[in-house]
């Protein structure tokens, strides 16, 4: 009897000690918790390139890329997608994956960048400033708008750790303003402590004549039910259709995590991997031009390593696109086929002209 008391106090005592460590763990991720406001002004900085302007009649080159801060090469899968992992790559990885994508930026030579998943000083990416990787490309400015910064993502095990990430807009031309705008979180406490905060960073470029072509950078939720995808969507059009309607040229772009409803997506479909939703864009295609390839995939599952694993049993995806104002001609789109060796997106590439 005495010996089943001590082990019932044993048991009572460390159960005690949890609840301390886990409720001084939740206090402290809610003191520290990233809160940003609804609008930012965020900085332009220079990186070294010279300014071209921008007047009606240019063409301009887009390119658009979550890169999957560096991390999410071909031998990679993720445990918040059904996999194993939580660090998927040495520092050595890391550095390789992103000395190719700065490679294939350099071959397409783009007048504009827009990427996602860019991490500043996480664990998950050994703490590479991956921003640097850039500064070199020919870019007159950028602007960086946090979407994930959290001091301590507590799960799983190992905990997945420092996050310090977001996304990245490099332009050719001279940029008068960027802004971080928040977009609706559809987590509450204790789970938005920890969770992302998405936003839009748009960035204006004047064009001569007095308009202006306005730039959105974006990476829409994954892992909700639905209702969180559809109001950040909503929140976009919203706040594109206010640009037009001031005569400005528009186009957002980047990571949706849903596939656009004009666009017929045929491959095969295995339920229990990641499926996005799709984002109903019938009551705006009067106005805009939505462009995602039905041909070739943006983006691959990371329910299991493509590396070493049959191609074929994992899920692609069509979620990575481009929104185009009416006042703009699309001369040509596509997503460059790089076989997810050192992301687990491939880039889109736009070539438009302001009519």
């Amino acid at each position: 009897m005495k010996t089943l008391k001590k082990i019932l106090k044993a048991l009572l005592i460390l159960v005690i000690v949890l609840l301390i460590l886990v409720g001084g763990l939740l206090t402290w991720l809610t003191i520290v918790e990233y809160k940003p406001e609804d609008t930012e002004v965020v900085p332009v900085q220079t990186v070294g390139g010279q300014a071209k302007s921008l007047a009606a009649g240019d063409s301009v080159k887009f390119v658009a890329w979550n890169i999957g801060y560096g991390a999410l090469g071909d031998n990679a899968d993720f445990f918040m997608d059904g996999g194993k992992m939580v660090y998927t790559g040495d520092e050595a990885r890391v550095r390789a994956n992103m000395d190719n994508i700065v490679s294939e930026i350099k071959a397409q030579d783009p007048d504009i960048l827009l990427l996602q998943e860019i991490d500043l000083d996480s664990s998950r990416s050994r703490h590479v400033n991956e921003t640097l990787y850039f500064d070199g490309l020919g870019f007159n400015n950028m602007a960086f708008a946090n979407n994930f910064r959290v001091e301590f993502f507590p799960i799983p095990v190992p905990p997945y750790g420092h996050i310090d990430s977001g996304i990245a807009t490099y332009s050719s031309y001279p940029t008068t303003s960027a802004t971080r705008v928040q977009l609706p979180c559809p987590f509450t406490w204790p789970i938005r402590t920890f969770n992302l905060k998405r936003c839009l960073l748009i960035t204006r470029i004047p064009v001569e004549g007095g308009k202006e072509l306005v730039i959105v950078n974006l990476h829409l939720e994954a892992y909700d039910d639905g209702e969180g995808k559809a109001a950040q969507a909503e929140m976009l059009m919203g706040i594109l259709n206010e640009e037009t309607a001031k005569g400005n040229y528009v186009i957002a772009g980047g990571d949706f995590n849903q596939t656009f409803s004009n666009i017929a997506d045929n491959f095969p479909v295995y339920p229990e991997q990641w499926q996005p939703a799709d984002m109903d864009v019938s009551p705006y295609e009067s106005d805009w031009q939505f462009l995602m390839s039905s041909d070739i995939a943006s983006c691959r599952s990371l329910y299991a390593p493509l590396e070493g694993n049959d191609p074929n049993s994992l899920q692609y995806y069509i979620i990575d696109g481009f929104i185009v104002s009416s006042n703009i001609r699309i001369d040509s789109y596509e997503i460059v086929d790089l076989g997810f060796e050192s992301s687990d997106h491939n880039p889109q590439v736009l070539n438009i002209t302001l009519e």
